[in-house]
């Protein structure tokens, strides 16, 4: 099993490290991250014949596999990766760890959900890993709050996915998106098998314009965020919030065994 596991908060990413550590368990795994962060990008590959691609090696402490930075979106380095260019095609890639959870309309936005559409686009099956942060809007958490994230937790429920996506592969290249709150395992609800939601657990409500000061015609745009919506457990965003990891299948497959996920022992059963 060749993984090729890719982000879009940049090479120097602990959610990237994190994930990439964990993924060795299933055999060779090749990294291929950003140079810095594109958030937001979704399925973007850029302007190729401005960027003119470069890749360079580079390292994750505690991480066996080969590491190439790549000056361009999560979907560039994906569309590189399936083509071969990194000692082979991989057989699955794995987006993620993303601070803040892609549920909701940020879905459609998301860079780390671009890197496992570009992956099925390509014929291969992708999976989007993200994890909730506090106070976060439309998918974007403030730098301030990361240093509370329970990385373990959104790693350890990567493992179990991954490994029932390898034992139970979908009939079709698919698209399979993650998302889990962040508290520990043992505090973990279980999971639920969701729907995009059409809004985010917050959002933005509205946007000004405020003139820069000393900057003639120039404008910072002032952004409103709303109190937290209520929504349904039935949608990725309402799960979540519940304390629920949900899985969303953003493609035509749809599942007819189901998973079930012991989260006192983060194992499949």
């Amino acid at each position: 099993m060749r993984i090729l596991v890719t982000n879009d908060d940049g090479i120097d990413s602990i959610g990237l490290h994190v994930l990439a550590r964990a993924m060795e368990v299933f055999g060779d795994v090749v990294v291929v991250a950003p140079d810095s962060e594109y958030s937001g990008a979704s399925a973007a590959l850029g302007p190729l014949h401005l960027m003119r691609p470069e890749v360079h090696r580079g390292s994750i402490e505690d991480f066996g596999g080969d590491v190439h930075i790549v000056n361009g979106p999560p979907a560039l380095c994906t569309m590189f990766g399936r083509m071969g260019l990194f000692g082979g095609r991989p057989d699955l890639v794995v987006s993620g760890i993303n601070p803040g959870a892609n549920v909701g309309r940020a879905v459609y936005h998301s860079g780390t959900v671009g890197a496992a559409i570009t992956a099925r686009t390509g014929g291969i099956t992708g999976v989007a890993i993200s994890q909730s942060v506090p106070d976060e809007v439309d998918g974007q958490g403030q730098e301030s709050t990361l240093g509370s994230q329970l990385w373990a937790s959104a790693a350890a429920v990567a493992v179990d996915v991954v490994r029932h996506v390898i034992e139970e592969p979908p009939a079709i290249p698919s698209v399979l998106n993650v998302n889990v709150p962040n508290l520990a395992v043992d505090q973990l609800r279980g999971w639920r098998w969701t729907d995009v939601g059409r809004v985010p657990p917050r959002t933005i409500t509205n946007a000004t314009l405020e003139p820069r000061p000393g900057h003639d015609g120039v404008f910072r745009v002032a952004l409103a965020w709303g109190e937290p919506a209520d929504l349904p457990e039935t949608d990725d965003g309402g799960a979540v919030v519940r304390g629920f990891v949900s899985l969303t299948w953003l493609s035509p497959y749809e599942r007819e065994t189901e998973l079930e996920w012991d989260v006192s022992e983060g194992n499949r059963r």
